[in-house]
């Protein structure tokens, strides 16, 4: 059973399984190909202009690792600075905890509708679905997250959560599920983005509550910090009289100057920009000049859990970029749907089955999920070596998970031919000779039984035609053939 820390979604099977039928999609494939391609060369060309690239990789990294060593100091900073400010703060357990907060902020305004600027921990406790239960409806303001949200879709990637969806797919959303949609809409992408802008600028006048989520927080000022690109966040942040952000506990940065490492790492990294188009930063409520009440929802939701974990901890350094996802082989082929969460990609197979655990089958595969390239952990703007994560917490999925009966009776048959020369002697006789039968063109494809598990997803070298210890009994450790040089050559 999956774990309420984060929503599952609905019906998700395994990874494996999932991966399957995305791969079998030749549009999804050409659409993330596409995409990621673009987004990953311009990134690239980003990066190289800074020649210090390297030292502000390493700089956010120590920062973030400072926090998470004192995150008890800076989170008793944030509320008293924030409180000075004039807002309210409010902790989170878990996301059921943070749901009930805010759905009971939002009804203590009277209001049945909020706007949202896009918000990664909100998608993670599932906050609109939670509201929508409660009779909140709530207006997602992103351009992508309006498609996802319009489309009755999820959201695939970190950056753009309609990755998955071409400029057609969209039109026909638009002309189907917007009710101000005009007539005629064409599929470019300036009449896609002005329909978006027509039918967003009602809900932000209109909209009374308003909705974030925070990229940084910083303690010594109680200021909070959204970045985005298209300044809906700076109208859900401006314009409604009662603001509720809800952060997760990490996000916290000590200082401003600390901040602008920051503010140089993740433009580059995520949108490949030298600076970011919308900063927008608040400090509690100001009289005459923003919303006149301001809440932050201070979520932990399996994090402090995560802290705990010397190797696994170091997932919390992310500031979600989305660079990982770019440069992910596994990621480009299957999409963000197979990860069956909100966090898809490799930060998603190391984030979410530490929030969740690893009880459920789709947690337990998501380790897995990985090809251990590296690629991620050379893309990642705070050097989190995702898989030495990878590894550590297929090891505990391992540890956590029942075993095959299958698998008990091979490693006991291992171990007993292994503890033996003359039973490891036979033994690879045996599979020298077997190579004829289960081997075709030197590789293994498919094994008879439950061995097929192996096979499933990859092909393995077949045995080779003699071992190394008969060859080496066989030419006296390579003199016979003549491929050892004399003493002094």
């Amino acid at each position: 059973m999956t774990s309420p820390a984060m929503p599952t979604y609905i019906g998700m099977p395994s990874f494996p399984d999932a991966a399957r039928e995305a791969v079998a999609d030749t549009r999804l494939r050409g659409n993330l190909a596409h995409a990621t391609a673009t987004i990953r060369a311009r990134r690239a060309g980003a990066v190289a202009e800074l020649a210090d690239w390297p030292a502000l990789r390493e700089a956010g990294k120590q920062i973030k690792d400072h926090v998470l060593a004192n995150l008890g100091h800076y989170l008793r900073l944030l509320e008293e600075r924030v409180t000075e400010a004039g807002g309210t703060v409010h902790w989170a357990r878990d996301a059921a905890e943070a749901n009930r907060i805010v759905a009971g902020l939002v009804k203590a305004t009277g209001e049945t509708e909020v706007v949202k600027v896009k918000s990664m921990a909100t998608q993670e406790i599932g906050l609109n679905e939670h509201l929508a239960e409660e009779g909140i409806t709530a207006y997602e303001t992103d351009l992508a997250e309006l498609i996802v949200q319009l489309g009755d879709d999820r959201p695939s990637h970190i950056l753009v959560p309609a990755i998955h969806r071409n400029r057609s797919d969209i039109r026909d959303i638009f002309l189907r599920a917007m009710e101000d949609a005009p007539e005629g809409l064409s599929d470019s992408p300036a009449d896609l983005a002005e329909a978006a802008r027509r039918h967003l600028r009602a809900k932000f006048l209109s909209a009374k509550v308003g909705v974030s989520g925070v990229n940084f927080a910083v303690a010594d000022t109680g200021t909070l910090v959204v970045l985005e690109s298209e300044g809906n966040g700076r109208m859900c942040l401006t314009l409604p009289e009662t603001l509720i952000s809800v952060m997760g506990v990490e996000k916290i940065v000590p200082s401003w100057r600390d901040l602008e490492v920051f503010l140089q790492l993740l433009p580059r990294s995520s949108t490949a920009e030298r600076m970011n188009p919308y900063t927008s930063a608040w400090t509690g409520v100001s009289p005459g000049d923003g919303p006149r009440d301001f809440h932050l929802v201070l979520l932990d939701n399996g994090r402090t859990a995560t802290l705990a974990d010397e190797v696994g901890r170091q997932a919390l350094r992310c500031i979600r970029c989305s660079a990982c996802l770019n440069v992910c082989p596994v990621y480009q082929r299957a999409g963000g749907h197979a990860y069956g969460s909100p966090y898809p990609g490799p930060i998603g197979a190391i984030l979410s089955p530490q929030i969740r655990g690893v009880g459920s089958d789709v947690d337990a595969s998501l380790p897995y999920a990985s090809s251990l390239c590296g690629a991620c952990f050379e893309a990642c703007p705070v050097a989190i070596d995702i898989p030495e994560v990878l590894v550590h917490l297929r090891a505990r999925a391992v540890e956590k998970g029942p075993r095959h009966p299958l698998e008990r009776v091979a490693m006991a048959a291992a171990g007993w031919t292994l503890r033996s020369p003359t039973r490891l002697g036979l033994a690879q006789r045996a599979a020298s000779a077997s190579r004829r039968i289960v081997a075709r063109g030197g590789r293994i494809r498919r094994l008879p039984g439950p061995l097929n598990a192996w096979t499933e997803t990859r092909d393995a070298p077949a045995p080779p035609p003699e071992s190394f210890r008969a060859w080496w009994a066989r030419t006296d450790g390579g003199l016979k053939d003549g491929n050892r040089k004399g003493d002094g050559e």
